[in-house]
């Protein structure tokens, strides 16, 4: 079974959370996944689980047009652990970002994915606010994306 693992920062309005929560449900209605999902704000991802994973959904809220903290450390953990002989590079991902009137942390989730050769499966989310509307569309969609290229059909 394909695993593919969902790593996000969210905090208190949780909005982060949602959007993970709805690329989770379009993996789910893709096919059969073994799907973790890890909160950066509540805890490290074990680079361990990284490598072993088929796939990656990397979200953030936007921070002054960067990452949260937690994500960035993410990416530091996994420049140590790539430097270390684990097999982190070059997986298909999708990105998502939540913001309250910015959005432009979005190029930093993409060029700190892209310091990994992680290849797109789909463009990134990008959602104001909690995900409502066509945003909840946008998330379920960036799920089925990142499961239809693990299953070839992309």
């Amino acid at each position: 079974m394909k695993s593919i693992m969902i790593i996000y920062h969210s905090q208190q309005a949780g909005n982060t959370k949602k959007l993970a929560e709805l690329v989770k449900d379009g993996i789910a209605q893709a096919g059969s996944f073994d799907v973790r999902m890890v909160n950066t704000n509540e805890q490290r991802v074990d680079m361990g689980e990284v490598e072993k994973s088929d796939g990656l959904a990397i979200g953030s809220p936007d921070y002054f047009t960067y990452v949260a903290g937690g994500l960035k450390q993410f990416f530091d953990d996994a420049m140590i652990a790539h430097r270390a002989g684990k097999q982190i590079k070059g997986k298909p991902y999708v990105g998502f970002l939540t913001h309250g009137g910015g959005g432009g942390a979005i190029q930093s989730l993409e060029r700190l994915a892209g310091s990994f050769e992680f290849k797109k499966a789909a463009e990134p989310v990008v959602c104001k606010g909690a995900p409502e509307g066509d945003a909840v569309a946008a998330g379920v969609e960036l799920g089925k994306a990142l499961a239809g290229v693990l299953l070839g059909e992309r």
